[in-house]
């Protein structure tokens, strides 16, 4: 059976018990806070354990003998995550919402650049592929908002949320933060769909970074796109066994 398949086949299963409301609806949103945050930031070489990552955000305590910087990550991150959900029941992705979360994401880092289009090229270590120059970035967002609006409806949920992430991240459009950033409105598409997020975590690190590269390299963007569906495939796991939901039968 196709990843696909076993995805529908579960957020049957899960729609089955929804709506996810009240108290219910806020103890997912909070547990996954903390998963998307610490698994986000670690990929980009953030030192917050887990644990830490829940300290910070649940508690609000700072963490001895950890940089200032991972704290603000943790902490910005944490605030974009929640104005994420805010958008959940809106039929759309903006430059304005994506603009938002980078700010709210980048203020404490650099205020000067935080949800600002970069101003200056940018050379990425571990790929050559050549991303677009300052001075074509508003034309190539307003392309990728166009992209969302128009185009959106043609593809699975899951597919569109993968693509998502590969043309935003494709077009690097902040100075720093553009991972973090494709994360949170791939993770945006697919709450607005009722789907489960994307959590990846950073022992598959390399094999995420590859995923990407195919497309960036060689147009090829199924990789990634499976690789997606995958990590949305073990979020809907985690949540059937947290809420006792039987898996379906998909052999």
């Amino acid at each position: 059976m196709k990843i696909i398949e076993k995805i529908d086949r579960c957020h049957e299963a899960i729609s089955a018990v929804r709506p996810f409301e009240g108290h219910m609806l806020k103890q997912l949103k909070d547990y996954y806070r903390i998963g998307l945050t610490w698994s986000s930031n670690a990929i980009e070489g953030n030192t917050l354990t887990i644990s830490e990552t829940k300290v910070v955000l649940e508690d609000g305590l700072t963490v001895a003998g950890r940089p200032l910087r991972d704290l603000y990550e943790t902490v910005g991150h944490g605030n974009a995550y929640n104005f994420m959900f805010t958008l959940i029941r809106e039929n759309r992705i903006s430059t304005t919402d994506i603009k938002a979360m980078h700010r709210l994401f980048f203020k404490e880092i650099d205020e000067e650049n935080a949800g600002i289009w970069r101003k200056e090229p940018i050379i990425v270590t571990g790929t050559d592929y050549a991303f677009p120059h300052p001075g074509e970035l508003d034309g190539h967002m307003s392309e990728l908002e166009d992209w969302i609006a128009k185009e959106r409806s043609k593809y699975h949920p899951v597919t569109f949320a993968g693509l998502l992430h590969l043309k935003f991240v494709s077009i690097h459009p902040f100075i720093d933060g553009n991972g973090r950033a494709s994360r949170l409105i791939m993770n945006l598409a697919l709450i607005q769909d009722g789907y489960q997020l994307a959590i990846i975590p950073p022992v598959l690190r390399a094999e995420y970074n590859d995923a990407i590269r195919q497309y960036q390299n060689k147009g090829n963007p199924e990789p990634f796109c499976d690789f997606i569906a995958e990590r949305v495939y073990e979020t809907q796991k985690e949540i059937m066994r947290l809420l006792h939901i039987p898996l379906p039968d998909i052999k």
